[in-house]
């Protein structure tokens, strides 16, 4: 009698780490799209024959594009399936980039940005997959590479983004982030496994009010130091982001399936880690600005360092990498001492980078020490973070779940951006005619970093909660 096939005939599982490092170069590689086009910024005008207000869109549709659509891919991804919407996201990533390597013009080039911060999902998606996966320390060691991948694909995208510009066309770098989509595509096909959906219905109005509101709200902080911050068209916008979202707040409060359950992150655990995020992301990006440009002002200023934009992006490269090695740091804290004590400590590691520049300021190594530290605590804490929230939420609720995690962190990272410009731009002197910010001004917002941090630390203390995770 024929023996009937056995085992090794059967298609095998993924392996486990397989998942890990595809998810972690998946958001390694969106995370790149953050800062592609900040070392042709000031180019932009010319190469697209248009106005300064106009180009600055280029880098901002981008990061609200990131923000409006995080928590909706998060909520899709628990609806439809987190293969299939990562597939997806990859796919977005790929379109947009090739639209934005053949435009001709502004308007293509925006539509491609949109669709690349589009894809900033895959982190959100990529964390709740890997929040599935039944090795619970091998699950908060890929959380914690694929949370650290948000800054290490930022800050190591400048170097790389500025050294693909002086050797090539400007486009050339948006034919590298389709190449980089189309390996992804390939290798989460590959290796995600398929994760059902529930099958539940699709939001499609709260989607569509919850991308407006927000819109709004994140257009008028990205563009408000450029249209004045009390001009009627930055009043007029804000104003319209609140009260489309005040509508919103109460159609979704009456639906049966919302896109964003609002009483579940309501619940104080949640709320309390979810701002907590917000004051580290706003912690994380003061650094990301404020640094840079102490290191490229002149060196004759009372503040600059003299440094070239690739080499003062190179000084931040050491940061990036300690981001990296510290994620694995970070997951052994977590699994030994819970996720709560871990986010607390990366969030007073963080702080602790900014009292470095507070009182040493003078030399560019004290900016590599300063922004390696902060790195480090920033990456335990954004490890940490989102193992927090999975805990306090369904397992069929994950992906949106982070979704608006990651909606809160960019929300910081904008108000970051936007408050380290104004103080910035608020305490300048002019010289050989143009105006530059003093050093007073860069304490101010070094000790701005401190606090958030801190507040981080304090906020994420306090939502003790039922979870298992403490």
């Amino acid at each position: 009698m024929r023996e009937p096939r056995t085992a090794p005939d059967a298609p095998r599982s993924p392996s486990p780490w397989a998942i890990v490092v595809a998810l972690s170069v998946a958001a390694t590689s969106v995370s790149f799209m953050q800062t592609l086009v900040v070392p042709i910024q000031n180019h932009l005008p010319e190469l697209l024959d248009s106005t300064r207000s106009a180009t600055a869109w280029v880098l901002t549709v981008s990061l609200v594009a990131a923000a409006v659509t995080t928590p909706i891919s998060g909520r899709l991804a628990d609806l439809w399936g987190k293969r299939r919407v990562l597939l997806v996201l990859v796919t977005l990533l790929i379109l947009g980039s090739l639209i934005a390597a053949l435009s001709q013009g502004l308007w293509w080039l925006l539509l491609g940005r949109a669709l690349q911060g589009v894809s900033m999902g895959v982190i959100a998606v990529g964390i709740s997959i890997l929040g599935d996966l039944p090795d619970r320390k091998l699950s908060v060691t890929g959380i914690a590479f694929v949370s650290a991948s948000l800054g290490f694909g930022g800050a190591l995208g400048l170097p790389l983004a500025a050294w693909i510009v002086q050797v090539g066309d400007w486009k050339t770098l948006f034919w590298s982030t389709m190449a980089l989509g189309v390996v992804n595509l390939v290798v989460v096909w590959v290796t995600v496994p398929h994760s059902p959906g529930t099958g539940r219905h699709v939001d499609v109005i709260g989607a569509l009010g919850l991308g407006a509101g927000l819109s709004g709200i994140l257009i008028a902080i990205s563009q408000g130091p450029v249209w004045g911050w009390v001009s009627p068209t930055t009043l007029l916008v804000v104003l319209g982001g609140v009260l489309v979202l005040g509508v919103w707040v109460l159609f979704e409060l009456r639906v049966d399936e919302p896109i964003v359950d609002l009483r579940q992150f309501a619940l104080r655990p949640v709320l309390l880690t979810n701002l907590g995020a917000t004051a580290l992301g706003f912690s994380f990006f003061v650094m990301e600005v404020a640094y840079l440009q102490i290191l490229e002002l002149p060196a004759h200023t009372e503040a600059g360092l003299g440094l070239s934009m690739i080499d003062a992006s190179m000084a931040l490269v050491p940061a990036s990498l300690a981001m990296m090695a510290a994620a694995p740091v970070g997951a052994r804290v977590t699994n030994r001492y819970g996720a709560r004590t871990s986010a607390c400590l990366g969030a007073f590691v963080g702080a602790a980078g900014y009292g470095v520049t507070l009182l040493w300021h003078d030399e560019v190594w004290h900016f590599i020490l300063a922004s390696t530290i902060s790195c480090v605590g920033v990456a335990i804490a954004y490890a940490a973070i989102p193992t927090l929230i999975m805990a306090e939420v369904p397992r069929t609720a994950t992906g949106s779940a982070v979704g608006v995690n990651a909606l809160m962190r960019s929300v910081g990272t904008s108000s970051g951006a936007t408050v380290t410009g104004m103080v910035l731009a608020s305490q300048v002197v002019v010289v050989d005619g143009t105006e530059v910010p003093v050093l007073a001004g860069f304490l101010t917002t070094f000790a701005f970093g401190a606090i958030a941090a801190l507040a981080c630390m304090v906020l994420v203390w306090l939502s003790k909660g039922r979870s298992k995770v403490v």
